[in-house]
């Protein structure tokens, strides 16, 4: 019983839902067959890889607001051909080299030369953005190619594929922080990056590694959100963002504490999946989603700030 409630304590996403699962048995239990929520879960997978990498950067009091330009790009490049059609390692090296190069950039900034992590990242999302706007000419490029669309709606052993993506990234993310050095070097430099420094640990190091897995992740968020709706636009990516962050803090990861660990948030964004499959079988509209998630997310968080010293 211990050990329960410290697991549901170390972030409010656990028992958010568990609350939301036992609300949608209760009102629509014929929407808890595995086939019917794993549609749902696959919708909210772009999510989940994203928020991998905002934990990730989060845990060592930094930010990424550039994730959105980053799928974006990766959007367009890929529907709009630039990657070709039928070469599906050169779009998936090429997708990654894009977020890999951001990662990199926001990672200089942030680390070495001490910028805010707020501004570099806001800025260069915002000039990610700007050169799709100008290459795109508002129009939206086109189709996706169909290889992406046939890799989304495969189902090894019956189960989505980008579900079992999502679930073994998370898998990886978690034994990188729990069993290799560079997972303490992540939670000496969240705990206190000036002891951390003393301590001997490369604190610029650590954070310019951690903005460049979360390039990474944007990027293979951005293949997934991109085969999911098979068409270029000009419009999703950066609504992510902040998703991503919100997810993140419900997970129990607040800009240095991470007590819920990779798993807090990947229930998090589980919390968007069934949180956005009872309010659309209930048949609420947008508008009030988007208030009842910020009201539940905000809730959430000022309910763990209150537990935490």
């Amino acid at each position: 019983m211990r050990t329960l409630r410290h697991w549901l304590g170390s972030a409010p996403s656990y028992a958010v839902f568990l609350v939301l699962l036992a609300v949608l048995a209760a009102t629509r239990p014929e929407m808890m067959k595995l086939n019917i929520l794993g549609i749902f879960f696959r919708q909210v997978v772009p999510l989940g890889i994203v928020v991998i990498g905002q934990l990730l950067v989060m845990r060592v009091r930094s930010i990424d607001l550039s994730l959105g330009g980053v799928i974006l790009l990766i959007n367009y490049l890929l529907s709009s051909g630039f990657f070709g059609q039928d070469h599906l390692l050169w779009m998936v090296t090429g997708s990654l080299a894009i977020g890999l190069g951001v990662g990199l950039v926001n990672g200089w900034l942030v680390a070495y030369r001490r910028a805010s992590a707020v501004v570099v990242t806001l800025a260069v999302g915002i000039v990610l953005i700007g050169i799709v706007e100008s290459l795109a000419n508002g129009r939206p490029p086109g189709d996706v190619p169909d290889l992406l669309g046939e890799l989304y709606n495969w189902r090894p052993g019956g189960i989505p594929a980008p579900v079992v993506l999502w679930v073994l990234l998370v898998t990886l993310m978690s034994l990188l922080l729990g069993r290799l050095v560079w997972g303490r070097q992540v939670d000496a430099v969240g705990a206190n990056p000036e002891a951390a420094h003393l301590a001997g640990v490369p604190v610029a190091r650590t954070v310019l590694g951690a903005h460049v897995l979360c390039g990474l992740m944007a990027a293979a968020g951005g293949l997934v959100q991109t085969a999911s709706i098979a068409v270029g636009s000009l419009k999703f990516g950066p609504e992510l963002v902040l998703n991503s962050i919100a997810a993140t803090i419900l997970g129990g990861v607040i800009f240095g504490r991470g007590t819920g660990g990779v798993w807090g948030p990947f229930f998090g964004v589980g919390c968007f999946a069934l949180l956005f499959t009872l309010m659309t079988t209930l048949g609420i509209d947008a508008p009030v989603k988007l208030i009842v998630q910020g009201a539940i997310i905000g809730l959430a968080a000022v309910v763990y700030g209150l537990r935490r010293p």
